[in-house]
């Protein structure tokens, strides 16, 4: 416990690895929920769903390109509520709680109703509110030891790694080994996060996302470390 709060005190605890590990985990874990256990979609990513937005557009399907374009929304709105609570809280000093700290409850609060509501007809709504959850966690969490990073999706972070492993394997660069281990060690925990949604899916089914409420709950508690709003 020494060794965690030493590690998280030499930065700000919201860019800090663990959390970023911990974040990514959880980005893992909600893809494959939604993919096993809600219909076979990706709620984290909204590219796909813009994709098939246009491609029923174009097919004159406007019901379904419709659903489509719900996610995509419910994206936007949980980038928007994420500033919003970001302008609002960041400088208030009488605060007891970071302002990142009440975006994690209201993940909790919309996966632990999630956790409720049974996989079928119903998973429209869950897609959008965990597209919402996504858009929350991806606003509010976008750096790793001041590097940009994305804990709920991996085509970034693989950029990033890669070009960093560049620099450490051509030119020698010690710093950009360890950003390069660092951004390919979170796509490992949200692989881990995939497998792991995976398998306790097919025995929790949509319960199984209380695995990611755990996680969370860890991340809040962490995030009291911090002494400072930022």
């Amino acid at each position: 416990m020494k060794f965690l709060r030493e590690q998280l005190t030499k930065q700000q605890v919201s860019e800090s690895f663990i959390l970023a590990s911990l974040l990514a985990f959880v980005g893992g874990y909600l893809d494959a929920y939604t993919y096993f256990c809600r219909g076979r979609v990706f709620a984290n990513a909204q590219t796909g769903n813009i994709i098939f937005l246009g491609l029923n557009i174009g097919n004159g399907d406007y019901l379904k390109a419709a659903s489509y374009l719900i996610p995509v929304l419910a994206f936007i709105l949980g980038v928007l509520l994420a500033e919003g609570v970001r302008e609002h809280y960041q400088y208030k000093s009488d605060l007891n709680i970071h302002w990142r700290q009440i975006i994690v409850l209201f993940e909790l609060a919309i996966m632990g109703i999630v956790a409720l509501v049974p996989s079928g007809k119903y998973d429209l709504m869950v897609n959008v509110a965990i597209s919402f959850v996504c858009s929350l966690q991806a606003e509010s969490f976008r750096k790793v030891n001041g590097n940009a990073y994305a804990s709920t999706m991996c085509t970034g972070n693989l950029r990033s790694g890669s070009e960093q492993l560049y620099k450490a394997v051509i030119h020698h660069d010690q710093t950009a080994k360890k950003h390069a281990l660092q951004y390919f060690m979170i796509i490992v925990l949200f692989i881990i996060g995939a497998v792991m949604s995976m398998y306790l899916t097919r025995f929790l089914m949509e319960k199984s996302i209380l695995i990611s409420v755990f996680v969370l709950a860890i991340v809040f508690i962490i995030m009291f470390i911090e002494s400072k709003n930022d």
